[in-house]
């Protein structure tokens, strides 16, 4: 019970209280931004998928937390999802300056990413942490498109995602030396379709 406790909590501070960051957000000094109107309206639109990404890595983490048996593993869990709040902030943070919104579909979103947690979590802790591995491995390589996608002149938004990839690709590192075992290709094949799903239509949504 404490346990389903703990996880309603964290649902209902991930989808309507305001983040805190334990890290000050990245920035670029001395470098401005300066959009026009399609440049804002085309930067807000991939920062609201990155917000998407860190309302299901903090159902993901949270259910995996909650599935294992192993108060090592949960912690290292738990401290991964800390750090993803970060993330969360920050992305939250940027829409806000960019005068944007997050996706209206945040509670779906995080109910799909929990049960997936739950599932890959039953699976075993090797399997749970594999699919952080690929979860994070696909994320880094999304982030990266989006560097190549954001207007040149939005550093504060540039800055911002280097960052988070940089600490998705630790994270898959992390997991990959506390056991994680690879996924199969259909798997993966599944995860990078579904993530497509919700990457388009949080971009308008």
């Amino acid at each position: 019970m404490d346990r389903v406790l703990g996880a309603l909590d964290s649902a209902l501070r991930t989808l309507f209280a305001q983040p805190r960051a334990s890290r000050p957000c990245p920035v670029v000094p001395a470098d401005d931004t300066h959009l026009g109107a399609s440049e804002r309206s085309h930067a807000a639109a991939l920062m609201r998928v990155n917000h998407v990404g860190e309302i299901c890595a903090q159902a993901l983490y949270t259910a995996q937390a909650m599935a294992t048996r192993d108060p090592q593993l949960k912690a290292h869990l738990e401290k991964a999802a800390r750090e993803e709040t970060d993330h969360l902030a920050w992305t939250k943070s940027r829409l806000d300056e960019l005068g944007s919104r997050p996706s209206l579909l945040n509670p779906l979103w995080y109910a799909g990413a929990f049960s997936l947690g739950l599932v890959a979590g039953r699976f075993g802790d090797p399997v749970s942490l594999g699919f952080v591995i690929e979860t994070e491995r696909q994320v880094e390589a999304h982030l990266q498109s989006h560097l190549e996608r954001l207007p040149a002149g939005d550093h504060a938004s540039r800055a911002i995602v280097a960052q988070m990839k940089d600490d998705e690709a630790a994270h898959a590192e992390a997991a990959a030396h506390a056991g994680g075992v690879e996924l199969p290709r259909p798997v993966k094949s599944a995860m990078r379709a579904a993530a497509r799903v919700m990457t388009t239509t949080a971009h308008y949504i």
